[in-house]
């Protein structure tokens, strides 16, 4: 019915608008789908809803190759609309545009055929590449001492290696760990490079010279050569700062072994930990019981309603409503507004439960004819420990700063009010989509917010200032080292979304790139790039969270580091900035906020700053 209106002559409602609308048919069945599909306990359900994406991808492809519902589209944007548009639907319409243009449909019908042909490709390729990162490795025990054989599993006469081994107090552990599980391995280096290449050859038919040109346009930083120039200039002013880091870890692995040649990739994380606990000066499960489930939500609810007059409620659950009997169900309430939206809280560890934390839509927020507005609906998952009879929920310090940093993602949705449901919320670029959960990372890490919940479930007693204080301190060890560690692996990813360099292995562009932009050289017969999984969900974007990071800092130190409660900066940040979604360009939205132009100066600026204020 709605693709018949939109190539009505007759039609009553703006093409926006009601492609819009098809977008919300499809995705409040789409999106739902795509989140049992991992995360529903029963097999049953998973591949039901498995079943379900297949068949909506499949109706997806059509529409995007209808060229009637195309023509419709584009003859709108060069003519204007029958029914009066403003601003938002133009900017609307052009995302659409923009989303038919990566299908292909302007090509001729050879190449929209080649079209085709390469996506299926890249989706089979990139899910093969996604196994394998995975993938256990077994070596002889022969080859490993017999001291260290107990650290792996044994099967028979093999060691089976299941991943690094980061935080292992024993280096001789952590560098075989590194060495064996990080093995070129063959068929995984022809996936790689074949994923892409036929990524390569798809932004070149769409007329872009590489795909991290087609991956970058319409997001804040607007082009590679922007990323590159961020990600570049950050690298070339961490150098010094990073280096120190090593240094003192280097000092420190000569007090533990005697050991003073090097700091090696399977050093960071260990001694990272290491410095974290004297920094703190206390046990994670020593302040665990301050921080049960039950108070963090109450800390949240309660910073909710200082910056947005917004609570967080529980509400009654229907009679199989939800997929667990341990999720739960908040109704998101306005002082003035009433319920805003709802958030399914599924928190706790389960069998067959994917060990990552994520926000999923359900359903977007949007306008509807009637003058009422959709309300958005959004899973967050997370991984607890599960309350026992008598002990609540206990989150470490990390667990926390992950709570706080979904429900940015939360609040995004929530408090998103847009015309349009395809721009509401999350659903904008990727670098910008960031910025509210990563700036809540920054409440998470500050004394005087925690002060107001961080106490102990049975007593009521308040965590000592000193304890937050150490607490928020040791989230801040070695920045530098680990932030040039992102910078590194952002820039590969760039360099491989860029032009391929023929006659080189992604090993060997691996090697060039660690050897140039990170201060631990590259370790000769060792891949990692074929263990990161992101190249393949990210795709020339995994810079985004360093980029959002940069805004959030801006925001958090012009808004909120005077005072992280302050209502008027609170409603500020919502109606300049959450409101929107993508409706508007990210880039316009952050200059509106900060009253200043986002340059990548100011961007790069900011993260030195944290690392210094460290």
């Amino acid at each position: 019915m709605l693709v018949s209106e939109a190539t009505s002559p007759a039609r009553s409602q703006n093409i926006v608008h009601i492609f819009d609308e098809l977008s919300d048919c499809i995705c409040r069945v789409a999106d739902m789908a795509d989140f049992l599909r991992v995360s529903h306990p029963s097999k049953v359900y998973r591949s039901a809803a498995e079943e379900t994406c297949v068949k909506l991808s499949g109706l997806v492809e059509k529409l995007n190759t209808n060229i009637d519902i195309h023509a419709a589209l584009k003859k709108v944007l060069q003519e204007g609309d029958v029914i009066p548009t403003d601003a938002r639907d133009r900017r609307v319409a052009e995302l659409f545009m923009f989303d038919f243009e990566q299908s292909g449909i302007h090509l001729p019908e050879e190449k929209r055929k080649k079209f085709v042909k390469l996506n299926e490709n890249i989706i089979l390729l990139g899910n093969y590449f996604m196994e394998g990162t995975h993938a256990a490795v077994a070596v002889e025990k022969s080859n490993l001492p017999e001291h260290v054989h107990h650290c792996f599993n044994i099967h028979g006469d093999n060691i089976t290696v299941t991943g690094l081994f980061p935080e292992h107090y024993d280096e001789f552990v952590r560098e075989a760990a590194y060495r064996i599980f990080l093995y070129p391995h063959p068929h995984q280096e022809d996936l790689l490079r074949s994923f892409l290449m036929e990524r390569h050859k798809l932004a070149q038919l769409v007329d872009f010279p590489t795909f991290a040109q087609r991956a970058l346009r319409g997001t804040m930083a607007g082009s590679a050569e922007n990323v590159m120039n961020f990600l570049t200039t950050l690298a070339d002013n961490i150098k010094e700062s990073a280096q120190k880091d090593y240094n003192i870890m280097l000092a420190m692995k000569l007090y533990e072994s005697g050991n003073n040649k090097a700091i090696m990739p399977w050093d960071p994380p260990y001694y990272s930990a290491v410095r974290r606990q004297e920094e703190c000066n206390v046990k994670s499960n020593e302040v665990a019981p301050y921080f049960s489930l039950g108070c963090c939500m109450d800390g949240l609810s309660n910073l909710f309603y200082q910056l947005y007059d917004i609570t967080l409620q529980p509400v009654r659950l229907e009679k199989g409503e939800t997929w667990s009997y341990d999720v739960y169900k908040l109704a998101v309430v306005h002082g003035t507004e009433g319920i805003i939206g709802y958030i399914y809280c599924d928190f706790y560890e389960r069998a067959d439960k994917p060990n990552q934390d994520c926000h999923f839509t359900i359903q977007g927020g949007r306008e509807i004819n009637d003058s009422s507005y959709q309300l958005p609906i959004v899973v967050l998952q997370l991984n607890f420990p599960p309350p026992q009879t008598s002990v609540p929920s206990l989150l470490t310090p990390g667990m926390v700063e992950n709570l706080f940093h979904e429900f940015g993602h939360a609040m995004h949705s929530m408090l998103g009010r847009t015309k349009y449901q395809h721009v509401t919320g999350t659903r904008c670029p990727t670098d910008f989509a960031e910025v509210p959960s990563v700036l809540m990372e920054y409440f998470a890490t500050d004394p005087r917010v925690l002060s107001t919940f961080a106490r102990h479930y049975q007593t009521g007693e308040p965590l000592p200032e000193k304890a937050i204080r150490n607490i928020c301190q040791s989230k801040k060890v070695f920045a530098a080292s680990e932030m040039q560690a992102q910078v590194f692996q952002a820039i590969l990813d760039q360099v491989y979304h860029s032009h391929p360099q023929e006659g080189k292995s992604t090993t060997d562009i691996l090697a060039d790139v660690q050897n140039k932009y990170h201060g631990i050289p590259y370790v000769a017969g060792t891949a990692w790039q074929l263990r990161f999984s992101h190249l393949v969900g990210y795709g020339a974007k995994y810079y985004s969270y360093l980029m959002a990071r940069a805004v959030a800092s801006r925001i958090w130190h012009q808004c909120f580091k005077e005072d992280p409660f302050n209502r008027t900066m609170g409603e500020k940040y919502r109606r300049e900035m959450l409101c929107h979604g993508g409706e508007i360009h990210p880039s316009a939205l952050v200059e509106g906020l900060l009253n200043e132009k986002p340059t990548v100066e100011k961007f790069v600026q900011s993260l030195l700053d944290d690392i210094v204020s460290s």
